[in-house]
């Protein structure tokens, strides 16, 4: 009270602290008791940090790789292969492809495909955005409050946080304030007792307890958060996902992550120059081995056949000549649903059978807050005879309300490569409206026939991160993974 009185009656909490030369935890305690009192009012602002991460340090120095690739195409004479511009931007395998989706969105490149080679034709490109220029201005300032930017630069720091090349914190300051009631105390005068607030070894042997005053315990008063060890939330969700599939009769599938054409692609029935096949929206491991069928190896004859001229499924196929050593290339799985090829030719297949899988996948994309690099697919697999439409709705609806704990739920015909019927599920929550849950079918015959399979195979798969999203109220796909230790402490556990 009277350091305040001494610094105009109102200041931080921090320079209150300094002035008055008390502990943190002394100062807190002083300030609760006065504010219940009413003898001062606590106010809390809120201030944002940001500072560049390593990469966008790296950034500020060199430029943007986007603009480093143009510039590479611009001294190639214009035109280049993705790999040749890239080559000559220094720019590293693992950034081409997100490198690429910013040429693209900046609309410094025209883009084509030619002999399966992605081709950019370079644009002038301007002198310096903005973003650049914001990425010079935070690389001059080791952490800098977002009201230390200059307002035109202001908007671009969403942009650099996207892309993980800025990191922001919010910080809270507190402001404290005498009241009028505190004014009049201090008027009227404080007489500042001496208060014990542990009782020691010496106070009772001396029986000095007896004439001391002993602070009052203030059991509403806070106290330091502690935090529990616990899983992190979107993991706990996936798990208990897999717990509650397992309740429901279904077995797990696994496989690997880093898969080959044939089983992510060829045996899904996909096309060998299909537009999702390209560098664009794979990820090609970087390497001159190609993959190994090994006790799959009778399986590729019939796939092969059913691609060309459909085989022995009624299909006239897609008229081309197939490569095998496309087949055998080997990339990261785009889609879960490999793994259900992969089941399908397992010896260890029971007819009837129920299977999922919860596995990461990977696609080249531009990180936002709807989309990721990485994510995870839930998916699955009913084999057995006589199985129908009917069945696979029945499943969906079953999915629908024990998992995502939906309201509502409904149909629509849907098209997938490789089922058919194909039908995608919406499922409806109150005070989050309607979401599309996820994809399901049956497989076609030119998927089923050439690995073996005679009865029908229902097909679902369940967009997982927008699941949890919408099952926590998030609405930005990065905290799935977010690293945001205050996000992660609030989280239930479960």
């Amino acid at each position: 009270m009277k350091t305040l009185q001494t610094i105009g009656g109102n200041s931080s909490f921090a320079d209150i602290v300094a002035a008055s030369k008390q502990d943190h935890a002394a100062a807190t305690r002083a300030l609760v008791i006065l504010q219940e009192k009413r003898l001062v009012r606590i106010s809390e602002t809120e201030i944002l940090h940001v500072h560049l991460t390593k990469e966008g340090l790296e950034y500020a120095k060199l430029g943007l790789p986007e603009r480093r690739l143009t510039t590479a195409i611009l001294e190639l004479g214009g035109e280049a292969t993705l790999e040749q511009a890239a080559k000559r931007a220094n720019i590293p395998a693992h950034l081409v492809p997100i490198t690429l989706g910013w040429v693209k969105t900046a609309h410094w490149c025209e883009v084509s495909t030619h002999l399966q080679k992605v081709v950019l034709t370079a644009k002038a490109i301007p002198e310096k955005t903005d973003v650049e220029r914001t990425l010079e201005f935070l690389a001059t300032r080791p952490e800098t409050s977002v009201e230390d930017v200059p307002q035109e630069l202001r908007k671009n720091i969403e942009t650099l946080r996207r892309r993980r090349l800025a990191v922001s914190k919010k910080h809270s300051k507190r402001y404290v304030e005498l009241t009028s009631q505190g004014w009049q105390v201090l008027k009227e005068g404080i007489n500042v007792p001496t208060e014990v607030s542990e009782l020691t070894p010496e106070l009772i042997t001396t029986h000095q307890w007896q004439k001391v005053t002993f602070r009052r315990y203030n059991l509403e008063a806070p106290v330091t958060p502690s935090w529990p060890g616990k899983k992190q939330p979107y993991r706990q969700f996936l798990d208990e996902l897999k717990t509650r599939l397992v309740t429901l009769g279904f077995e797990e599938m696994t496989g690997p992550t880093v898969e080959m054409m044939f089983f992510n692609c060829d045996a899904l029935f996909m096309p060998q120059d299909h537009p999702a096949r390209e560098i664009h929206d794979l990820y090609f491991i970087e390497t001159d081995r190609s993959g190994q069928l090994g006790e799959y190896e009778k399986f590729i004859e019939a796939v092969s056949q059913t691609h060309e001229n459909g085989w022995k499924t009624g299909s006239t196929g897609w008229g081309y000549k197939y490569s095998r050593s496309e087949a055998l290339k080997m990339i990261l799985r785009s889609q879960g649903t490999a793994l259900s090829a992969r089941k399908l030719v397992s010896k260890n297949l029971r007819v009837p059978g129920k299977y999922f899988s919860v596995v990461r996948c990977f696609r080249p994309d531009q990180v936002d807050r709807t989309h990721l690099t990485e994510f995870n697919q839930v998916e699955g697999i009913v084999v057995g005879p006589n199985l129908t439409l009917r069945d696979l709705l029945g499943v969906l609806q079953r999915f629908a309300i024990d998992l995502a704990g939906a309201d509502r739920v409904r149909f629509k015909p849907d098209y997938f490569p490789f089922t058919e019927p194909s039908v995608e599920l919406q499922a409806y929550k109150e005070g989050y409206g309607w979401l599309e849950f996820g994809g399901s079918g049956i497989f076609r015959p030119e998927l089923t026939l050439p690995l073996g399979i005679t009865v029908p195979v229902l097909a679902w798969g369940i967009g997982v991160d927008r699941l949890f999203m919408m099952r926590t109220g998030i609405d930005d796909i990065r905290m799935l993974f977010s690293q945001d230790l205050d996000w992660i402490r609030k989280q239930k556990v479960v």
